[in-house]
């Protein structure tokens, strides 16, 4: 209301009419009013909106000059040394994604630094480290499962060629239990049945592990080939892959790595019996089978009392992915060694004695084989466990009790008179 008599006066002045007209009145939409011969003629054309008021609005002759003074920038005032300076998100982020590179560099090089650290080696434990890395009660089991397969063989003892059987296959293993510990090196520190192995506790370097590994190996494979036989030399090397390369990773992809395991564990005594004969015959066969079918009830139950470790550890095992079909497993093998000691004189490997002094052990632990299928706890998987491991042994000397023996060879003839 203040702004009206501006506005009048100014509409005066502009227009310069002598009195006062509707259209000045108009307050709402201000339009031009144009004074020709005595008339009003009012302007169709909109008056353009000025930001200054009316009555503030000079005609300015002169060109206006703009002069424009330059600010210098002034920098931000510091805060005061107890405050902590304020930063936006650019900046946090920046400090966070340096601050986890500065951390990640930090780890790696601790961590190469951990795995490239020099070592020194006592000679005085170096040999218990080794029998430990070679894991030298499998070895030995190795080596008398092919020790019995060459002496079951119904043919005469060669001392030499068993000396040569026995060293090249306990090479043998230690080459392939030496890789297999150092690929697993990073999986047995989170069990505890394997965390205190000589890797895993850094009492011997990897490349020394490995070296070790590669010249238990080549020796064993050369010897089996040059001083046995190159088909003996190639079952050799073949089991050290099929160990090494192939049931070690097979661990944490597929429980078919319990199947793997298994043809390992049959080759040895394959081996023993081919040394002696020369010849693949159907009782070594009947030997590998027997070693094959005991492996399950073995290691199922065994594992079935390390489930969490397995689990920690990321391997996929019957015990953990498929508890039922472990146990089934286990029960199905020791009903097969009934069988298959049934089998052996059949193929003239035993005498008809064995299946019979046998069959009170392998219905022994075909029983533990049903409870553990049964109840499925862990009392009952160590029960069978503690079974096989002297099922085995007592197993085989009742095979080589009741070995056949050798065939008469024939006599000369007597000259007649």
């Amino acid at each position: 209301m203040q702004q009206m008599p501006c506005k009048f006066a100014c509409f005066f002045r502009v227009i310069k009419v002598k009195g006062v007209t509707f259209q000045q009145l108009n307050f709402f939409r201000r339009k031009y009013v144009m004074h020709h011969k005595e008339t009003l003629f009012q302007q169709a054309k909109l008056k353009p909106a000025s930001a200054v008021p009316p009555c503030l609005e000079r005609q300015r002759s002169n060109e206006e000059t703009m002069i424009v003074h330059e600010v210098k920038s002034v920098s931000p005032l510091l805060p005061p040394f107890s405050e902590k300076p304020v930063m936006n998100e650019e900046t946090l982020k920046l400090t966070a994604a340096t601050t986890t590179v500065a951390k990640t560099v930090e780890e790696s090089a601790a961590k190469e630094e951990k795995d490239w650290k020099e070592m020194k080696l006592n000679l005085d434990t170096l040999p218990n480290i080794l029998a430990r890395l070679t894991k030298i009660k499998l070895t030995v089991l190795v080596v008398g499962t092919a020790s019995a397969g060459f002496a079951l063989a119904p043919v005469p003892f060669d001392l030499s060629c068993f000396l040569l059987v026995t060293l090249g296959t306990g090479l043998s293993s230690c080459a392939a239990n030496s890789i297999n510990q150092f690929f697993e090196v990073p999986f047995d520190a989170n069990m505890n049945r394997t965390k205190n192995r000589p890797l895993v506790q850094g009492q011997i370097s990897p490349l020394l592990a490995v070296s070790f590994g590669i010249c238990c190996a080549v020796p064993a494979i050369t010897l089996l080939i040059l001083g046995v036989n190159p088909l003996i030399g190639a079952l050799g090397a073949f089991n050290i892959f099929l160990y090494s390369c192939c049931y070690t990773p097979l661990k944490r992809v597929s429980i078919v790595n319990t199947w793997v395991g298994a043809v390992v564990g049959a080759v040895p005594p394959v081996v023993g019996w081919l040394a002696a004969t020369g010849s693949l015959d159907a009782g070594s066969l009947v030997l590998g089978g027997i070693l094959y079918s005991w492996q399950f009830p073995h290691f199922n139950a065994l594992s079935w009392g390390l489930r969490e470790d397995y689990s920690r550890s990321g391997y996929c095992m019957m015990s953990v992915t498929h508890p039922a079909l472990c146990r089934r497993v286990a029960l199905r093998h020791c009903l097969a060694l009934i069988g298959l000691a049934s089998l052996a004189p059949v193929l003239d490997v035993t005498t008809w004695t064995f299946p019979v002094i046998s069959l009170p052990i392998n219905l022994y632990i075909s029983y533990l084989g049903f409870r553990f299928y049964r109840d499925a706890d862990r009392a009952s998987s160590r029960k069978l466990f503690l079974c096989s491991l002297w099922h085995l042994p007592l197993l085989i000397f009742l095979m080589l009790a009741c070995k056949k023996s050798l065939a008469h060879e024939d006599k000369p003839k007597q000259p007649t008179t």
